[in-house]
Formats: C-alpha cells, sequence, structure tokens
C-alpha cells in the first residue's frame, strides 16, 4: 500500500536553509554545529533516542532533535547518528531516565495512570514505556472524563493503591476543571494539560510543522486538523492513520511540550510512593 502521508505537509525538510541543499551529516563528539532558528552553537557532547546535545562556549547545553535544521561550516545539514556494526548499548529511556540493564519488570502495582483516550495511552507508553515496566505501573485509558467522579468510586483508591489521571484541557475555568475539582480522595491525583488534544502536546517541530492550527470552537479538533493539512478526514481510520504519522516522529522527551512531560513525571512519582 503506498504512504498516503508521502507527500503531505508534515513530511520532508521543511526548515532547509536557501544557501544549498540540505546534506546528511554523521554526528562526531566535538562536532560544531549551528541551530540557526535560536542562533545556538555548540559542540556535540552526546546523542541518542533521536535527539542531540549541544554544549556552547559558556557550558550551556541544549537538546534538539535530529535531523535537518542545522548548520555546519556555513552549510545547511541534517544530522544523523552514526551507523555502527552493533546496536549499541542504551544508557537512556526515551523519558530522559538513566537505562537499567538486566532488570525484569516489575510485578504491576495495584495504583493505576488513567488517560483520557488511546492515543494519550500510546504516546505515554512509547515515552516512558521503560520506567512505567521497571515501576510496575500499568496506564489505561478511559474514552473521557466526564465520569471521572464515579471512575475513581469503582476503582476504590486508598494506601497502596493510588490512582493518578492525566486529563486534557485541565485550564481555569474550563468543564475539565470542574470535574476534577469534584474529586477529594487524598488517594488520587488529578493533573492536566492545558492541550485540547493530546497531538498539540508534540512538538510542532518534531513533525515538520511551524504550529498546530487554530480550530474553531464547537469543531472537532482533530478532523479540523487533517482538513488544514488537506489530508482524508471522513471517518475514524483517517484519524488513526495521522496519528499513526504523527506519533512515529516522536522519538523522545525531547519531541514532547513540556507541560506534558511534568505532569506525566508528577503521576508516576505519585502512584510509585511507598
Amino acid at each position: 500500500m503506498a504512504d498516503r502521508y508521502g507527500n503531505d505537509v508534515l513530511a520532508g525538510d521543511w526548515r532547509r536553509p536557501r544557501n544549498g541543499r540540505t546534506v546528511e551529516v554523521e554526528l562526531e563528539k566535538g562536532m560544531v554545529v549551528e541551530e540557526p532558528s535560536s542562533g545556538f552553537v555548540g559542540a556535540v557532547v552526546r546523542w541518542e533516542h533521536g535527539v542531540v546535545d549541544l554544549e556552547d562556549r559558556f557550558g550551556r547545553i541544549k537538546t534538539y532533535p535530529l535531523g535537518p535544521g542545522f548548520w555546519l561550516d556555513g552549510k545547511p545539514v541534517s544530522l544523523t547518528a552514526p551507523k555502527k556494526a552493533g546496536p549499541a548499548k542504551k544508557t537512556r529511556t526515551a523519558s530522559g531516565s538513566v537505562a537499567v540493564d538486566n532488570v525484569r519488570a516489575r510485578v504491576a502495582r495495584a495504583g493505576r495512570i488513567y488517560v483520557e483516550g488511546r492515543h494519550d495511552a500510546e504516546l505515554v507508553e512509547k515515552v516512558w514505556g521503560d520506567d512505567l515496566r521497571i515501576e510496575g505501573v500499568v496506564v489505561e485509558y478511559l474514552e473521557g472524563v466526564d465520569d471521572l467522579p464515579g471512575i475513581v468510586n469503582r476503582f476504590r483508591p486508598g494506601p497502596g493503591r493510588r490512582l493518578g489521571v492525566l486529563v486534557d484541557h485541565l485550564v481555569e475555568g474550563s468543564k475539565e476543571s470542574r470535574i476534577a475539582a469534584q474529586v477529594t480522595d487524598r488517594n488520587v491525583l488529578v493533573v492536566g494539560h492545558p492541550f485540547i488534544d493530546i497531538w498539540a502536546a508534540v512538538k510542532p517541530s518534531a513533525v515538520g510543522i511551524k504550529a498546530w492550527p487554530r480550530i474553531p470552537h464547537g469543531q472537532d479538533w482533530k478532523k479540523g486538523v487533517l482538513q488544514a493539512f488537506g489530508w482524508p478526514a471522513t471517518d475514524q481510520a483517517d484519524v488513526a492513520a495521522a496519528w499513526k504519522h504523527i506519533l512515529s516522529r516522536v522519538n523522545s522527551y525531547a519531541d514532547l511540550e513540556p507541560a506534558l512531560l511534568g505532569r506525566v513525571e508528577e503521576l508516576i512519582d505519585f502512584v510509585t510512593l511507598d
């Protein structure tokens, strides 16, 4: 089957500078490159999980996704990880945690993390999956939080059985904030991110766009995004295909917005607190 998104707006080197064609360059430690959109110039100190750390002459380190959008010796380049004969030993998980070798997954805890939908769960699994397995934390999705108080009651939280809930669009005055305020059990932590949908928690730069489009209030947000990009938007199969494409661009925590990162880490800490 042909790649239905092979020539879409999210594909390709959209940040290509004007003075020459972008060429691929394998990373080397000490290589000095510039990220022109921020003006940051630094030497390569490490790379893994699709990101590279650059250190400038003042000792500041910034992390960027690999790929196009860099300059080397005044020429546009796309940075790639060096090809190796065998798999490199993983030192960090996709969430940025130190990778632990030869440790079996822990038996699942009684505590849980609930997220609103399937896409939320898939994104959390992709970035925090290694951490969750070591900690024995299971993530489940709810298909919405309109009945959150009832969901909490049915879970029966208590000491050693904590529940963490991640809510989309948890901002002051929203419907979600009024629902979350009804949950007062001290063994339950409800946190949220400001994005109307989990898609928008993926950095635009990770998927090759300048910004997520603004969708008029009252219009289905996901289908509005597809229409803005000129993608098929007739049914849920189109939505699912688009999400698969977007999720494939997420390689690590560096591809997600900080407003989501902090909340997920907070929930993991809460449900694993003994």
